[in-house]
């Protein structure tokens, strides 16, 4: 790969960070006057601010955070481009570098959340297919446990894994960054995964004590 596409890709990296350190629920959170990380929860995203703060809230996050995670996508697609037998080189940089920020974001302190949604609007962009196939399998998972956490991790896990699949024509460094996203997830999901085991993870409708 040559300089110039790395530093492009590097840029788009940048651009994708600072794009996802927008971290919508500490964003709508302020025109309620309330941080989120300091209630329910204490994760900022559109779960606790469902929780905390209501529908309407939460309607603005869940746009918010799909849309931040499109955008930087397309930002690292339009300064990259295609790389041949690599593939949306510049795409999976920024929308990964968008996750990175909406966990640590660099206007809030580096506290922020989980990056389910924003990691979601990125698989979309990567590969569409692979998107809804993922998000079958979180409703499936969320319908028969009513754990949206479980949901999460089970569809992050499968990512890289389906990913895989030959007819998917889908390349190694694909693979990778997909791994990539979904060791993120399950790490921002470390205590929930302990209260899941421990059956005190709270349920879908259920607030969180």
């Amino acid at each position: 790969m040559d300089p110039i596409t790395i530093f492009k890709t590097l840029l788009a990296g940048i651009a994708g960070y600072l794009l996802g350190s927008l971290n919508s629920s500490l964003i709508v959170g302020k025109f309620y006057g309330i941080d989120v990380r300091k209630h329910g929860s204490g994760n900022a995203g559109a779960t606790n601010t469902l929780r905390t703060i209501g529908k309407k809230a939460t309607a603005f996050v869940v746009l918010g955070d799909l849309l931040k995670g499109i955008v930087s996508c397309l930002i690292g697609r339009l300064v990259v481009g295609h790389v041949e037998g690599i593939g949306e080189l510049g795409l999976m940089t920024a929308g990964l570098a968008a996750v990175i920020g909406h966990n640590w974001p660099l206007y809030f302190g580096f506290r922020g959340g989980k990056g389910v949604l924003a990691s979601f609007s990125v698989v979309l962009m990567m590969d569409w297919k692979i998107g809804l196939i993922l998000l079958g399998i979180f409703l499936v998972v969320v319908a028969v446990t009513r754990y949206i956490s479980l949901g999460s991790i089970t569809s992050a896990v499968l990512f890289p894994l389906v990913s895989l699949v030959p007819a998917f024509g889908l390349s190694l460094t694909f693979t990778v960054y997909a791994a990539v996203l979904a060791v993120l997830v399950v790490y921002r999901h470390r205590s929930n995964i302990s209260r899941i085991l421990k059956g005190t993870e709270s349920r879908f409708g259920q607030k969180s004590t």
